[in-house]
This record gives C-alpha cells, structure tokens and sequence, in this order.
C-alpha cells in the first residue's frame, strides 16, 4: 500500500528529499515509538501515516516500538490494541515488533558507564526536593548535596537499587549535567526510578526503571533510526537527547525533527483524560465511537483511506496551536463512503403507513441497485405491499410552505415505487398521529403522474419484511470547541448529553445478514456502520458514522470564493497601475 503524500504540506518529506539530493548516504529508517498505556488515537494516526509514509517514500523502514518505561500504566491488552490499529490502517512495520524493554541490560550499561565517566550520581533527594532543588524557569537550580559521591559509591548504590534493597523515591539515578542551564530538563534529569513492579515484558527481572528521557534515543541509536520524529512538546528535551548521544558509545545518532501535533476541535486527544472517561465509564471502553481513538473511530465506521486521506489533508508543519476543523474528518470519510458504501433504506422513528387500495397479500419486488454509480455492488431486492413504514419527520399535519414531503391531501413518491397521496391521519388516545391511509396512484411507477408535478421523495421499508434494528446516532462528545482549555475548569462539564442517541429502527430485508463493520449509506440519512461487537452477538446495530450534509466543504468553497474577490478587489485597488491593466477593466474590455 502506498500513502498519497504529495498533496499537502510536509516540511520533514522535502528536508529528507533535501538531504538525499545533497549526497546522504544510508537508507531511511523511521519509527513510530507509543507507550503501551492506552489505545492510540487520531493524533497517533497522524504520527503512523508520517513515519510510515516516508519510510514507503523513500524505500526505507519503519520501526514498530513500545516504549515500555513505566510497568505500572503499561498493560498487554494496550500492546495488542496498538499492533491491530496500525496494521488496520494498512501499515507494516519491519521486522518483529521491538521493546524498548529488550534493550534495559544494555541502557543499565550505558548508566554504568555515565557513572564511570563522572556524568551521573545516585541521589537520595525525595521527589520533591529534587523539584525544588530544580530551581524555576527564572531561578537557575541548586545542586544536589549528593552530586559529588564518588563512582566506586555511585556504581555500589545502582547495583543495591537494581537488586531491590531500597524502597521506591528512596534513591534515583541522576545525570550530572548543568544545574545552571536555562533548559530545565538538562539540570540533572532523572535516569532510573526504583519502581517495585512486573513489567508485562521482563516479569520482575527489574526493580528499577529508565525513564522515558534516557531510554527514547538510546533505543533509537540501537535500532540505527536515521530520523527520529516527534512532536514539537520534546523540542525543549532535544539538547538532552543529543547529550546522551554525544556522551555515550552509541552505534548511531539519529537526527531528532519535531512537528506541530495534532489539535481537532470538540474532542480531547489527552490519554489520561480519555482513561478518565473510560475508567468513569461515561464512554463504553477505549473503542466508544464517541472517542477519537483510532479503534473508537473504526467502530463508528471510518475506513482506514479516510483517516489516511485525513492525515494527508492537514499536512505535516511546525505551526503549532491551532485547531483543525473536525468537518474536515467528517469530509475525508463523507467523500470515501460517498463512493464505495452500499446504498440501503431505513426508518429510524417508525411511522406506520396503510395502502387501502393495495390488496391484502398484494407482493411487488423492485430490483434496485446496491450502488447508483457501480455496476460491482450487488443488486438489492425491495418488496412492497399494503403496509409499510416511513419515517415521522416525512410527515406532517400542517406543513410549512415548501414541505415537499407527505401531509393530508398531498402526494410523495416512494422511493423506488409510486406516487401515493395521504387521505387519512388515524391518532391514538394521545392525540399522537399513530398510522396514516392512504391510496397509491397504480400509473406512476417509473414515471411521473399526469397533470401534476410531485417534488417529494421519500424512503420507506415494507411493514412485512423489514428488519428491526438499533440505530444509535453519535454526535461530537463535546459541546465546547476546546474542552480542556481553561486549565482550572473540568472538562467534564462540557460533555454533550446527545451525544448518543439510541432508536429502534426498520431496515430493508437487504440489511438482516450483514456482517460487522459493513457500511452503508441509509438513503436520505446518514452513513452507517454495523456495530463490530453487537452484530457479533446476533443483534442488528448500526452506528451512525457521519450524516449526509458537508458542511465543511461548503464552507471551504465559501472561503476560497470570498479570497478570491478579496484578491481581485485588492488588484483592482491597485495604485499606479493604468486603468486598462485591472482585471475588472480587461474584463470589460
């Protein structure tokens, strides 16, 4: 599979291109590094398609790595959700899948060795001492009472923490760095914190841990990674990156290039707060289609081409904090499912509908095609009958002007069918319209009726042969277009309680033997997907993955229209050109 990456910016493909053109010897050798502390999400994605992409672009190889750092967040139900969320988006890692764990005997190496070069010390310091030893962004940090012990005591202390003989926050291992600096991760960071935990991948081999710092570029130096990608937040840890590299006898020394992450409205992208939401249960599970998560999304029914396609749209830069328009993901799956989803009718509120002057036991079947514009897709069969089912929101008792759907005394075509005219609204104890009569015009099939003109069109699903189903309708998760920016706020109270609605629906016959994860466009509805997990158990569930309207891609005709008059206005304002020079004046002309 090869990624379209020519379309959109990416200032990291053209430096890349820039080296290779200037005589850079080597293959090109990414990696995409998680830590195995939760499911991925849309940010991810984006980091997935750009390491793999160059990597395909420039015949190189990607790495597949779980930063494995910190057993006590880390799980292997995490592990396996990563492996099957970047292979779901039809990327291939090379190789087996890599640890950084199955690298800790050499990084606890390096760490003796920092110790015999005089770069680091065992601290005895308590976490927050080491905080306030650390000094401020304006206050350089004072030095640790412990910073000059000897190696031979530095190296026995690592061997006595390493063996389990000290509790954890008693002692961490430190390099010995500049406690000057005004880049507060040089000023001695931490390199190995006593944890008492089974690692999923060591068992309890281990009674300390590296931290992220020390670990993340020495198991990029190991793999021999050319370019390590990341975010603009690990900008400030870039000198300390490098330190490590200069100061230790590493086989290689990847290049570190950072990229302005991505932020989409209405959503949160924070794995702690998406645990919260999971752990709360006010989602259900990493996977809710209400998540961004890259699985969540899966179940909502986006294709891997649409989160590709996506990623590609906003493009690779270094501008970072602003926030990407979540119509444009609604946009990329719209314009996927658009060509290549099946095409089914379904009711979602139910209005039953009597034909008096079909017979009883009167059957028709129409042959409809799965697909308006693809002859691949089969065929699907329609039945009608006297009674079927149309969706309230087709009818009302007293319409507005320009309500083209069905009402008392007016006609509407069946999709697919015939004309058919209201002639009765039967209500129940309630005085709620529970089922309405009315007469079919027998000459209307395929054509149009004499002497009047009928607008409306609407979807219907026989009474005898549809199928019952759940419908849930997913909207955004959140009501505020930055949840979590007012850091003093919960970002809970901005949750959208619509943003599930469940309704017991009727889908054609076409609709009872699909398998999960089957799309679909619900004629004059949505997009849908069959539910991965319901429809496993023998329920018929379909999540809403997107509506009909694109807004966004209105909008964005708008903007590039409204640029576009700017523009000409601008030229045509121009001072000191002759009048017959401007646009508007050749137009003229």
């Amino acid at each position: 599979m090869t990624t379209d990456t020519t379309s959109a910016p990416n200032f990291i493909r053209n430096q890349i291109r820039d080296e290779i053109e200037a005589g850079r010897d080597g293959k090109i050798v990414t990696r995409f590094p998680p830590e195995p502390n939760g499911f991925l999400h849309i940010g991810h994605a984006k980091s997935i398609c750009l390491n793999f992409g160059l990597a395909e672009q420039f015949g190189g190889d990607c790495h597949l790595r779980f930063d494995d750092t910190n057993p006590a967040k880390e799980e292997q139900a995490y592990i396996d959700a990563i492996k099957e969320d970047v292979n779901w988006l039809g990327f291939q890692w090379s190789g087996e899948v890599r640890f950084a764990s199955d690298y800790f005997d050499q990084l606890y190496a390096w760490a003796q060795h920092l110790i015999g070069e005089g770069k680091a010390y065992v601290d005895d310091l308590s976490p927050d001492e080491i905080r306030e030893y650390r000094g401020t962004l304006t206050q350089p940090g004072r030095p640790s009472p412990y910073r000059e012990r000897s190696p031979e005591e530095n190296l026995d202390l690592l061997e006595r923490m390493r063996r389990g003989e000290f509790a954890e926050g008693e002692k961490v291992l430190r390099a010995r760095i500049d406690m000057a600096s005004p880049n507060i991760n040089m000023r001695d960071p931490i390199l190995y914190r006593i944890r008492h935990a089974s690692h999923h991948q060591t068992g309890d081999k281990w009674k300390i841990y590296p931290s992220y710092d020390f670990t993340h570029g020495q198991s990029d130096a190991i793999e021999g990674i050319s370019h390590s990608i990341c975010t603009l937040e690990f900008e400030d840890h870039r000198p300390l990156y490098e330190w490590f590299l200069d100061n230790l006898p590493v086989p290689a020394t990847p290049r570190q290039i950072e990229f302005a992450r991505l932020n989409l409205n209405y959503t949160l992208t924070s794995k702690r707060k998406l645990k919260l939401l999971v752990d709360q249960e006010i989602v259900d599970g990493w996977d809710d289609p209400r998540l961004p998560t890259i699985s969540g999304m899966r179940r909502r029914g986006y294709t891997p081409a649409s989160v590709r396609k996506f990623c590609d749209m906003i493009g690779v830069t270094r501008a970072d904090g602003g926030l990407v328009e979540i119509g444009m993901l609604y946009h990329a799956i719209r314009s996927d499912l658009e060509d290549n989803a099946p095409r089914a009718m379904a009711v979602l509120k139910p209005l039953k509908v009597v034909l008096t002057n079909v017979p009883e036991g009167h059957e028709e079947t129409y042959a409809v095609p799965g697909h308006p514009a693809r002859d691949d897709m089969p065929v699907r069969q329609i039945p009608f009958g006297r009674e079927l089912y149309i969706d309230q929101d087709d009818f009302m008792e007293e319409p507005p002007k320009k309500f083209f759907r069905l009402a008392p005394g007016k006609e509407v075509r069946l999709r697919n069918s015939y004309v058919i005219r209201c002639d009765e609204v039967i209500k129940d104890a309630a005085g709620e319209v529970s089922e309405l009569r009315c007469s079919v015009d027998f000459d209307t099939l395929g054509k149009n009726p004499e002497g009047r003109k009928v607008k409306g069109v609407i979807h219907w699903v026989s009474a005898e042969h549809g199928v019952p189903m759940e419908v849930r309708l997913y909207d955004n998760l959140f009501l505020e277009e930055q949840p979590d920016k007012d850091k003093d706020a919960d970002f809970l109270e901005h949750l959208n309680p619509e943003s599930l609605v469940v309704r017991q629906a009727i889908g054609e016959p076409s609709l009872a033997e699909v398998t999960p994860e089957s799309r679909f466009q619900f004629e004059r509805v949505g997009y849908f997907c069959a539910d991965r997990h319901a429809c496993r158990d023998g329920k018929l569930v379909f999540n809403r993955t997107v509506s009909l309207k694109d807004t966004w891609a209105k909008t964005q005709k708008k903007e590039a229209q409204k640029k576009e008059a700017q523009k000409q206005e601008a030229q045509n304002q121009e001072p000191g050109k002759p009048e017959s020079e401007k646009p508007d004046a050749q137009k003229k002309g």
